[in-house]
């Protein structure tokens, strides 16, 4: 078994760790630095960084620490060990017995991977798929995901056309702007609190910092009928990947056909990518889904597609030792 050196990350990593981010086989913005640490505040950061006997780095794994429990990262929409292009699975399981022979003899009992989903992966890359059935993992969420290939030929449902031709009627327009303020305060906030009793997962200030920072990939669209905002969307922009991060319209947004109209828009503004991402449905850990948004969602076109939790105990590194034969 090659030995690979395990290290937390510090602040003197940073050009490093950002730039095997630039280009790694399974990364995207939201594992660089800035991103990360825009709530460095909320978590206690637990991030790896893999290097090889030649001090090469291979590998690093976005994590933060509750107790004794490693977390990829629950500040993040998906995390896992991220790999350069030249990864293969032999070099996987050696980094990733490595890492879990560090966390347990650093008393950590636990290593909880929120995977990536596969359309986000420049390259293949589902290793850690393979090695959650190797190392026992439990799996203990799966949510699905509702995803419209644009690379094929989908078409919309009657209801969502005749919703979008509603939009037309009554001359909404849609606007980028840079400024997030009239979403977040008269659209996304209000529905949130009254709906949900929640808040943004993002404040209006953390969005704007992160916009200033990934002006190219956080992009915001509202709907407007006679100069008043109805609806819109955050949307998280990737290499093959378009992703509303939040979308919401006001109480009259079914008589508009707000929502429809924005999303026809959308999927026509994002078709150059591969992939337009509408997000899970679910409920209790992937256990329940909200039948109403998964019907919307479907008829767009889009299906199903998962995203796995797995729960790793860091003593079951052995476990790795005879795969090889």
């Amino acid at each position: 078994m090659k030995n690979y050196v395990v290290k937390k990350y510090q602040s003197t990593s940073y050009s490093l760790w950002n730039e095997f981010v630039a280009t790694a086989k399974n990364a995207t913005f939201l594992f660089h630095r800035d991103f990360i640490e825009y709530h460095s505040d909320r978590f206690q950061d637990f991030s790896l960084l893999i290097f090889d006997e030649k001090e090469n780095l291979k590998a690093i794994l976005p994590a933060n620490k509750v107790g004794d429990t490693i977390y990829s990262h629950q500040g993040l929409t998906y995390g896992g060990l991220i790999l350069n292009q030249k990864s293969k699975l032999q070099d996987v399981l050696e980094i990733t017995y490595n890492i879990l022979r560090f966390l347990n003899e650093n008393k950590v009992s636990t290593l909880n991977l929120k995977q990536l989903p596969s359309i986000y992966a420049q390259f293949p890359s589902e290793e850690m798929e393979y090695l959650s059935f190797i190392l026992n993992a439990k799996l203990v969420r799966r949510d699905s995901l509702s995803v419209l290939d644009l690379k094929t030929d989908y078409s919309f449902s009657k209801d969502r056309k005749q919703a979008i031709n509603r939009g037309i009627k009554n001359n909404l327009v849609i606007k980028e702007e840079t400024d997030f303020k009239v979403f977040w305060n008269e659209i996304l906030i209000p529905n949130l609190e009254q709906k949900h009793n929640a808040k943004p997962v993002h404040t209006l200030e953390e969005i704007t910092f992160l916009k200033s920072k990934f002006p190219k990939n956080i992009r915001q669209f509202n709907v407007y009928k006679e100069d008043e905002i109805v609806a819109g969307t955050t949307i998280f922009v990737y290499d093959k990947v378009a992703k509303p991060q939040y979308i919401s319209g006001n109480s009259d947004k079914n008589e508009l056909g707000s929502l429809d109209f924005l999303y026809d828009f959308l999927v026509n503004e994002f078709k150059h990518k591969s992939y337009f991402d509408f997000g899970p449905s679910n409920e209790e850990n992937g256990r329940k889904i909200k039948e109403g948004i998964l019907f919307w969602k479907e008829s767009f076109g889009s299906r199903t597609m998962v995203q796995n939790f797995y729960e790793i105990e860091t003593k079951n590194y052995s476990l790795i030792e005879n795969v090889l034969i």
